[in-house]
């Protein structure tokens, strides 16, 4: 079955094509950030737009790099939600449209399911069943996964989302947007034992997470090491940002290990945009090694939102039978364990 996947979610549009019996054959992408970059976030009306503009050029830049014609198609898969009402539904749009016109399945497929399966994209694909740390700027979840969309949610941020307090500390330290990453890359130079920061809610049982009151310290830190400028020396930025990324990336590890042991299980798949985090990546590894755990991931031009995750994950549920009625329908808030339970994966 050869699947476009459809990718507009937030700030990225993304396109791919997955046959079932080749893998991904092509797969474009096309990001935001420079038009976003003066509002220092995301602005979902410029979103919508930027989708409108680029969606028709994309389609047929996918098509091309695959070699392939949209009649060639067997079925649509497209981002239904969670995400941007405006922006879901450019894609949405186009979706339906196309698989009214070429007569051919259409599914709705939900974001973080995309990500969760992502690293089945990759040469050495994680078996079922294993625990998913999704970590994004929208979201921090673990999930129990027993199979494609037989999900267990075990524990969620009850504030920030992890990349979101990586983008807001990082607005505090006035780094250029997107935060999340150029913090990461500052840490590189900094010295994280330099200042204590707390690990929110490791000293509790459970699996949930919380990042304000991380915030709230980096806060009072900022404001208690700045000289005559309203920021501290540059060195004491690296440090904080060094802090701050090892207290997340601890207390990401701690909640993991937890998980694995309460599920029984031995295989973990961290996915979102926070997963491209080398520190984190690297935490995980030693720290789960130690008790024969593995850890999975999708490459990194897949770690952040794209279409190949969205083609792969409809290409499953088309197979199982599933399809969206042609009316237009999306879903900005939808939670992941809502999903019907498919059986097989190609």
């Amino acid at each position: 079955m050869l699947v476009l996947g459809i990718e507009t979610s937030c700030d990225e549009t993304g396109f791919a094509i997955y046959d079932s019996e080749q893998g991904l054959l092509a797969h474009c992408l096309y990001s935001q950030v420079a038009l976003h970059a003066d509002y220092g976030g995301v602005v979902p009306e410029l979103a919508s737009r930027d989708h409108v503009r680029k969606i028709l050029p994309m389609f047929d830049q996918v098509l091309a790099k695959a070699g392939v014609t949209k009649q060639a198609l067997d079925g649509i898969a497209y981002t239904a939600g969670p995400g941007l009402m405006g922006a879901l539904m450019v894609g949405g749009s186009m979706a339906t449209a196309l698989g009214f016109t070429l007569d051919i399945p259409v599914v709705g497929v939900h974001h973080m399911e995309g990500h969760l399966l992502a690293p089945m994209l990759e040469d050495k694909p994680p078996q079922f069943p294993f625990v998913a740390l999704l970590v994004s700027g929208g979201h921090t979840q673990l999930v129990s996964v027993k199979g494609i969309g037989d999900y267990q949610l075990l524990g969620e941020s009850l504030d920030d989302a992890a990349g979101e307090a990586f983008d807001k500390t990082a607005k505090m330290l006035d780094l250029d947007y997107p935060g999340g990453p150029v913090l990461a890359q500052m840490a590189e130079s900094g010295e994280y034992s330099r200042f204590d920061f707390p690990r929110p809610m490791t000293d509790k049982p459970g699996l949930d997470f919380s990042f304000s009151g991380l915030k709230t310290h980096t806060r009072n830190l900022i404001e208690s090491h700045r000289g005559s400028d309203v920021l501290p020396d540059q060195q004491t930025i690296y440090d904080i940002c060094a802090g701050f990324q090892e207290a997340v990336v601890d207390t990401l590890t701690v909640k993991c290990k937890r998980a694995l042991k309460q599920t029984e299980m031995n295989r973990l798949v961290i996915a979102g945009g926070v997963s491209a985090n080398k520190r984190l990546r690297q935490k995980l590894e030693t720290e789960l090694s130690q008790f024969g755990a593995q850890v999975f991931y999708a490459r990194h031009e897949f770690c952040t939102d794209n279409g190949a995750m969205i083609a792969y994950a409809g290409c499953q549920r088309l197979l199982a039978g599933e399809r969206s009625e042609l009316a237009l329908s999306v879903t900005p808030r939808w939670p992941l364990q809502s999903l019907s339970s498919i059986n097989g994966a190609n």
